[in-house]
């Protein structure tokens, strides 16, 4: 096996500080409503840890400047959050930042770009046409959907103007609001940002397990298609209780598309009183998933 040149490429380190506002921007954003005073007011405020992801962008966007593949063809095609402490209503984080790993899919590379801090750690697994080929391991196969009816069926309704909000927090890719530039993408028109998307599924998703949706530890999917402003989303999950308030979960579309697949969660339990514990245990909750599908 060859690996990429840009495997293990260091992408820097950059500190970057928040305020109560942009985390309240953020749950709205993302579809909380205006009477959850504990997503949206700072007076009560507890901060969505898919926040930090906005906060993060930064470093996908640098490895893209940097000339790894090619920016306009390029999309994000999964996800992977670990928290390790809850976010503060305002402050600031240093993150670092590098090139995981590079997975050759023939025709394509996806690049696995890993930022790190004190309060979570997050990778964005990057499809990139045209960047594979050079004779490297493809990776694991994408998880498989449990074989078994799904326990719950929820309900997401995303807004036009979703896109539009989303964007002031940090990922101004043309596409999501210029018609042209989503045409250029191989869209008919702007489409939401995969990790609105995934965002906006969680919130059902913790009512339905019982937790609340700011303690959440771990989150994992894949975005398998677009999602345009004003469609309305269904949530399957299928329960995983031997993990604490946990489910694997896919998004589908009113027309059928499944636009999130592979997806899990794991929320801290009311008992945890650490959030660096239940990360702990999510984190070899996910060492063996990736043995359970390499294994596959």
């Amino acid at each position: 096996m060859t690996a990429s040149p840009w495997e293990g490429r260091e992408l820097g380190t950059r500190t970057v500080s928040f305020t109560a506002r942009d985390a309240i921007l953020y749950a709205l954003a993302v579809g909380a409503p205006a009477d959850r005073l504990d997503l949206v007011y700072e007076e009560h405020l507890r901060v969505l840890p898919t926040f930090a992801l906005t906060l993060a962008q930064w470093a996908p966007d640098a490895l893209g400047a940097l000339g790894a593949f090619d920016v306009t063809t390029a999309v994000h095609g999964g996800q992977h959050l670990l928290v390790k402490r809850p976010l503060e209503p305002s402050g600031e984080l240093t993150m670092s930042a590098r090139v995981a790993r590079v997975r050759d899919k023939g025709s394509a590379a996806v690049f696995d770009v890993e930022v790190s801090c004190a309060y979570f750690t997050a990778t964005w697994s990057l499809f990139a046409p045209g960047a594979g080929g050079f004779g490297g391991a493809r990776g694991p196969a994408a998880p498989r959907r449990p074989d078994r009816p799904a326990e719950y069926a929820l309900s997401v309704l995303t807004h036009s103007r979703q896109a539009a909000l989303y964007r002031l927090l940090g990922d101004r890719h043309a596409m999501h609001i210029d018609p042209a530039a989503a045409r250029a993408a191989g869209m008919d028109r702007p489409f939401l940002h995969g990790l609105c998307t995934l965002a906006a599924s969680l919130l059902p998703l913790a009512g339905e397990l019982g937790a609340h949706p700011a303690a959440l530890v771990e989150l994992e999917a894949r975005f398998a298609a677009p999602v345009f402003p004003g469609e309305r989303l269904a949530v399957h999950g299928w329960s995983d209780a031997a993990h604490g308030p946990a489910a694997r979960f896919e998004v589908s579309a009113e027309d059928g598309r499944t636009v999130l697949t592979g997806g899990r969660a794991r929320f801290a339990t009311a008992g945890d009183t650490e959030t660096e514990t239940a990360s702990e245990t999510a984190s070899e909750t996910a060492t063996a998933a990736q043995k359970e599908i390499q294994d596959a």
